[in-house]
């Protein structure tokens, strides 16, 4: 029985050993964690989707910081509903080299919450990988994003994707 601290010890070390920042994506219903993924300060992603009125692609790009997400900007070809037409005080609207639309935010916020859309096609492009949204939950299910600390337990449940 002399195992059993030092057992129970090393489990607590290891759960107090912090990978660093990670991106969650959980259900908002019941907190399950559905992705995580290592994320450096000011480390960048984005959150792409198709508008749901005029069928364009839309490009939020998110910054992780160490406890916050920082709500960059978004890139559209085309007005629709909900878009930004113009500059205000909440951020700046231009017009890229590209042609395509720029609104600059840069905003801190503490979490976002997605619902997946059934016409929408949520993605995240974060670390070379394009994932689904639809593919972690059914259309319709409210997702948060949000950076927390991650411990070493995370990575040894294989929840992150290094």
């Amino acid at each position: 029985m002399v195992l059993l601290p030092a057992v129970l010890q090393i489990v607590g070390l290891l759960s107090a050993c912090s990978l660093g920042s990670v991106l969650e994506v959980s259900r908002w219903d019941n907190q399950e964690v559905l992705l995580c993924a290592r994320m450096q300060a000011g480390e960048e992603f984005v959150l792409a989707f198709t508008h749901s009125v005029n069928r364009r692609p839309v490009y939020d790009t998110l910054r992780a910081e160490t406890d916050h997400l920082i709500i960059v900007g978004s890139r559209f070809d085309a007005f629709g509903a909900g878009m930004p037409e113009t500059s205000t005080a909440e951020g700046t609207l231009a017009v890229g080299e590209d042609g395509w639309l720029e609104w600059t935010v840069n905003r801190r916020v503490p979490q976002i919450v997605v619902r997946v859309g059934r016409v929408a096609d949520h993605r995240l492009s974060l670390k070379g990988c394009e994932i689904h949204l639809a593919d972690l939950a059914p259309p319709g299910t409210p997702l948060r994003l949000r950076v927390r600390r991650a411990a070493l337990t995370d990575q040894m449940k294989g929840r992150c994707i290094p």
